[in-house]
């Protein structure tokens, strides 16, 4: 239960906080240790062939621990982490990042508006206003590119996010199985191809404004990375547009 607010998990609910990590093991027990008590059924960490020691340290810190043996990708990653959740029993999977960019003590709300039934999916918004992104420490360049690629990408959905790019979710069960997720792609743009396959399902998504830290551990894509990352949505967008034209078939959005 969080102070000053009435928030309590549902008994019958299960809640899975999943790791998606990547030499974690600097900010890896500090983001375990602000996961706030009861909100929380299990904990899994997936390390995406770690060098640093983030293995063992999650083991040490009793989670529930997969490896890949080699570098598979951000995206790569996410599709282990959901599927062991899902494996396990989860009705409710929260993405936390384990580099401590995102405030574990945010949890309980994202649960609550799922477990609630007014959302199907939780994003947590970095954006609030420009002044803030950028004084925690967003480059201006991702500021900018964040504005452009959310405008575009809303305009196409017709829906009306603050953010798209947030690496802080929380996916009910019938998301996860209602969308072709391990059909995405293994690097960056999987959280782009989730969210458009899910609005293209018509689920529900709910946001709430949540800050962010930008410091040396926490991970974060360079300049050369980001444009990619934009042109891939872009394209993914015209593909998603071309395919309920009929004009082609996109097998992630069927």
């Amino acid at each position: 239960m969080l102070t000053g607010l009435y928030l309590e998990k549902k008994e019958n609910i299960k809640v899975i906080v999943v790791l998606p990590a990547f030499n974690a093991y600097k900010t890896l027990k500090k983001t375990i240790d602000d996961i706030p008590p009861g909100f929380v059924d299990e904990i899994i960490c997936v390390d995406d062939g770690s060098t640093d020691g983030t293995y063992d340290l999650a083991k040490e810190l009793n989670l529930v621990v997969f490896k890949h043996n080699e570098n598979k990708g951000y995206g790569a990653n996410q599709k282990t982490c959901y599927d062991k959740a899902l494996d396990r029993g989860a009705d409710i999977v929260v993405m936390l990042h384990p580099d401590y960019q995102y405030d574990p003590k945010l949890v309980p709300y994202f649960v609550s508006y799922i477990q609630d039934g007014y959302f199907d999916i939780m994003l947590g918004s970095r954006i609030r206003s420009r002044r803030e992104a950028t004084g925690n420490g967003m480059p201006l360049y991702k500021y900018l590119g964040n504005r452009f690629l959310t405008r575009f990408e809303n305009f196409f959905t017709g829906l009306m996010l603050s953010e798209y790019h947030t690496g802080y979710r929380a996916y009910s069960r019938k998301v996860l199985e209602g969308i072709n997720y391990r059909e995405n792609s293994d690097d960056f743009i999987f959280d782009q191809e989730s969210l458009i396959q899910a609005a293209d399902k018509d689920f529900k998504i709910g946001e709430i404004p949540v800050p962010v830290r930008y410091f040396p551990e926490a991970s974060s894509i360079n300049l050369k990375k980001s444009i990619k990352y934009g042109l891939e949505i872009l394209l993914l967008i015209l593909k998603f547009n071309l395919h309920r034209l009929s004009i082609i078939k996109d097998k992630r959005f069927l």
